[in-house]
């Protein structure tokens, strides 16, 4: 499949992000709180619970979907 090609794939299908743009805020301020509220202690065990999480619904739907949404979270709460 040629770059021409997918250029014209790409054009039906429009971008449809996670979090709506009326939601971006409330989510991103939600997320800095809840990473603020936690103990130090907690944040490390948290991180890993996350990362666990996120490879673990990585793992069980990989589409090229998927890739952003779990698997690129998976790996910075990794390290």
């Amino acid at each position: 499949m040629s770059l021409y090609e997918v250029w014209q794939s790409a054009a039906g299908s429009p971008f449809q992000p996670t979090v709506g743009k009326e939601s971006q805020l409330f989510v991103g301020l939600s997320l800095l709180l809840i990473g603020e509220l936690l103990p130090p202690e907690l944040s490390d065990t948290v991180l890993i619970f996350a990362g666990v999480i996120f490879t673990g619904l990585f793992a069980l739907n990989k589409s090229p979907l998927s890739l952003p949404i779990f698997g690129v979270p998976a790996s910075v709460a990794f390290g």
